[in-house]
């Protein structure tokens, strides 16, 4: 008898369909990112205006650089302690069109 088999979801099958996948980050001054994707984008993004603007809300602990420097990726997002995240889709975008450099 043959075992029944089961589909799960592969996380990594994501990675090979959209391009918006954070491979890498490091929190650079004033609240800036570096991001790489896993197509090879990267690039920086400019936090402050999220975190100092007139409705931080969540974000505004990460007004403290100390806790700005924590950022890792997780799930292929810019994550922080407390499970503060940013929209990986957007960060994307953003760098693109304001022109990346692909590394291969």
């Amino acid at each position: 008898m043959r075992k029944k088999r089961t589909s799960k979801k592969n996380p990594a099958a994501r990675v090979a369909t959209v391009p918006w996948v954070v491979v890498h980050v490091r929190a650079l001054a004033r609240h800036r990112l570096w991001v790489r994707f896993v197509d090879g984008i990267e690039g920086e993004i400019d936090a402050s205006p999220l975190i100092f603007g007139r409705r931080p809300g969540v974000f505004e602990p990460l007004q403290d650089p100390k806790k700005f420097a924590k950022a890792y990726v997780a799930d292929g997002v810019v994550t922080w302690p407390g499970g503060l995240d940013l929209a990986p889709d957007a960060m994307y975008d953003d760098i693109v069109a304001a022109g990346s450099r692909v590394t291969r």
